[in-house]
């Protein structure tokens, strides 16, 4: 089952960091391979919101939809992404913001298996490459959003 989990250190709050991850509605604009997404479900309970998310993914004349629930957990901060329906024999997704000096330290893991073996030999080695340039998509978005990071970066 193929994996991935990186560690990036930022000059961006956790909170400014969750921020950026939690609105999954911009992904469209920003992040590899996502053509589209689309939030059909949302509920807040407490601090925590959960939401249901239909998301489109394609390289060259591949093209995928899969649905997950997003949990987003502000206090901690933390998101979590489990599968719902789509491609994949299962999919699981977890985002931490941790404070670090001058920023903070963003823990990124996803844990996916397809369903066909045919998808996996051709989509792969894509989502590989992809996740790879994850961490800096959010970065990038969030100096897009906040403007340039400085060492007294907080909240804005």
């Amino acid at each position: 089952m193929p994996s991935f989990s990186n560690r990036r250190r930022v000059r961006y709050s956790p909170q400014q960091m969750f921020d950026v991850v939690a609105d999954i509605e911009r992904y469209p604009e920003f992040l590899p391979l996502c053509e589209s997404l689309a939030v059909t479900d949302r509920d807040t309970s407490g601090r925590e919101t959960r939401l249901v998310a239909r998301m489109a993914v394609g390289y060259k004349g591949l093209r995928e939809t899969f649905t997950t629930r997003v949990t987003l957990k502000p206090d901690l901060p933390a998101i979590l992404v489990e599968y719902l329906d789509g491609p994949f024999h299962h999919l699981e997704n977890r985002w931490r913001f941790l404070a670090a000096p001058d920023g903070s330290e963003i823990d990124f893991y996803i844990d996916y298996e397809f369903r066909s073996g045919m998808l996996a030999l051709l989509m792969g080695s894509v989502f590989d490459q992809a996740f790879h340039r994850f961490s800096e998509a959010f970065e990038e978005r969030a100096r897009h959003v906040y403007g340039v990071a400085s060492p007294s970066t907080e909240t804005a």
